[in-house]
C-alpha cells in the first residue's frame, strides 16, 4: 500500500506563547483507518485541521497524494479540498435546507461560484447523493429539513456530504462527541465500512478509548502537540496510555470503565 498522507517535522505555533504541535511526524496508508487519540488541549484537532488546511501549519511538510500541501496555491487547495472529505463534531449542516440539499453541498468543491449559488446539480449527482443516503439508511428522509433530525442522522448526512466529493480521505473530527452510545456505535460502524468496503482512507480524531481500539488499524497518541505513540491498537499498554493521557489516565479508565461502545 502506498504512502497517501506525511507529516514531516510539523508545528503550530499560536502567537509567542503556544505551541500546538511540536515536531509532529507519522505517514498513513492508503485504505487504513487510524485514530488519534489524546487529552483535550493535546493538539488533535489542530493536527487534523493542517492536513485541508483549515489551520495552517508554522513549519514542516504535509505531504497528501504526492502534493506538498503548504505550497499549494487557492485554486490548487480548492482541488485538493474535493479530495478530503471532512466531518465535524457538529455537523456543520444548513438545518433549514432538505437532507439531499445538504448532501450536494458536498459537490461545491468542483462547481464555479455561480453554479453553486444557483444550486446547479447534475442528475449524476442528484442519484449519487440519493445512493449514499441509501447506503447510510436515510432513505426515508431524503426531503426532511436537517432540523426535524436525530443528531445520529445529522452525523450520517455530513458523512454523505463528505463522500459525495469522490475523497481518498475523510478527516473525522471527534464525530461521535455529540452522540448517545446507540448512535456513535452506527457512526464507527460506517466509518469502518467505507474504509474497508470503498477504500477510503480514514483519519479520526476520538476521545475514547475504548472505540479507538476497536475500530483502528492503527492508533496515533498525542500529548502536549507531540506523538508520544503510534502503532497498532495491540500494542497500547498502561504505561503507553499513562504516556499519552498523564494525570488524566485515572480519571479516563473510570469512564472508560462506565461505558463501552463497539
Amino acid at each position: 500500500m502506498r504512502t497517501l498522507l506525511e507529516f514531516k517535522h510539523v508545528s503550530k505555533q499560536y502567537g509567542s506563547e503556544t505551541r500546538a504541535l511540536s515536531d509532529v511526524n507519522f505517514a498513513v496508508k492508503e485504505g487504513e483507518f487510524v485514530s488519534i487519540i489524546g487529552p483535550s488541549g493535546a493538539g488533535k484537532s489542530t493536527l487534523l485541521r493542517c492536513i485541508n488546511r483549515m489551520i495552517d501549519a508554522s513549519s514542516g511538510e504535509i505531504v497528501f497524494d504526492n502534493a506538498s500541501v503548504l505550497a499549494l496555491n487557492k485554486n490548487e487547495l480548492k482541488k485538493l479540498r474535493t479530495r478530503i472529505g471532512m466531518i465535524f463534531q457538529h455537523y456543520n449542516l444548513v438545518n433549514r435546507l432538505s437532507v439531499i440539499e445538504n448532501v450536494l453541498h458536498g459537490r461545491l468543491g468542483y462547481k464555479s461560484t455561480l453554479a453553486g449559488v444557483l444550486g446547479l446539480y447534475t442528475k449524476e449527482e442528484k442519484a449519487q447523493a440519493y445512493r449514499l443516503l441509501q447506503v447510510l439508511g436515510l432513505q426515508e428522509q431524503v426531503y426532511k429539513r436537517c432540523d426535524q433530525l436525530s443528531g445520529g442522522q445529522k452525523q450520517r448526512v455530513g458523512i454523505a456530504r463528505a463522500l459525495v466529493q469522490d475523497p481518498k480521505m475523510l478527516l473525522c473530527d471527534e464525530p461521535i462527541a455529540s452522540l448517545d452510545p446507540n448512535s456513535s456505535k452506527v457512526i464507527m460502524e460506517h466509518l469502518r465500512d467505507i474504509c474497508s468496503k470503498m477504500g477510503i482512507t480514514v483519519v479520526v480524531n476520538l476521545h475514547q478509548v475504548d472505540v479507538a481500539m476497536n475500530y483502528s488499524d492503527r492508533i496515533v497518541g498525542v500529548n502536549k502537540g507531540t506523538v508520544v505513540y503510534d502503532g497498532p491498537p495491540a500494542g497500547l499498554t498502561k504505561e503507553k496510555l499513562r504516556a499519552i493521557y498523564g494525570a488524566d489516565y485515572d480519571k479516563l479508565t473510570e469512564e472508560e470503565g462506565g461505558r463501552h461502545v463497539g
